[in-house]
């Protein structure tokens, strides 16, 4: 097994890294920098910090086919202790790196009426935080509205835009790319600019 780096200083970085990964998610697209690790192979940084900090023993995990190769996986296991999903509907943490398509993200938990919270993540590796089509959000966390504009795939772009589950169901997302990430939870309404 090639081991890969994770965190130097594991205590104080995973929190560090958590607390940030909040504030993305309690600031529906505003951008935050999670640059305490490398990437592993076509992982990201900001990626593989979710992972490190978010994974653990009962939190699957399930690599796009692009992304699944058997030192990432060996890693994860090694660093979080995270089982890998081998089906998307048994993921707690799904890792996208090709274009997830719609069959995809519809395959996801979304959680159910009595438990909302067992629904998936969706870590989606974008090419770029802030050159796509622009969106506005709206909801918790947002005054009154935020223009975001990553390059989104057309499914995650689709689904955000028109989600199959009203709140409390449905899919979390954080976009990845490099050092930087954006959350845009489920509670968040999207729309068009």
């Amino acid at each position: 097994m090639e081991l890969l780096a994770g965190f130097t200083q594991p205590i104080h970085q995973s929190q560090q890294a958590f607390r940030l990964i909040l504030k993305a998610l309690g600031e529906p697209g505003v951008r935050v920098t999670l640059a305490d690790v490398p990437g592993w192979g076509a992982i990201g940084p900001a990626a593989t910090s979710v992972l490190l900090t978010l994974a653990d023993g009962a939190t699957p995990v399930w690599l796009s086919l692009a992304l699944g190769e058997q030192t990432v996986m060996d890693n994860l296991r090694f660093h979080t202790g995270a089982p890998v999903a081998e089906r998307l509907d048994a993921a707690a943490f799904a890792l996208f790196d090709t274009l997830p398509g719609a069959a995809q993200l519809t395959e996801l938990s979304s959680g159910s009426e009595t438990s909302p919270e067992f629904s998936a993540t969706a870590v989606v590796q974008v090419a770029s935080l802030s050159e796509g089509a622009a969106l506005y959000l709206s909801g918790p966390g947002i005054e009154t509205r935020r223009r975001i504009s990553p390059i989104l795939p057309a499914a995650v772009r689709d689904y955000l835009l028109n989600r199959p589950r009203r709140f409390p169901l449905g899919i979390d997302f954080l976009l990845v790319c490099g050092e930087g990430l954006m959350a845009v939870p489920r509670a968040t309404h999207v729309e068009e600019c």
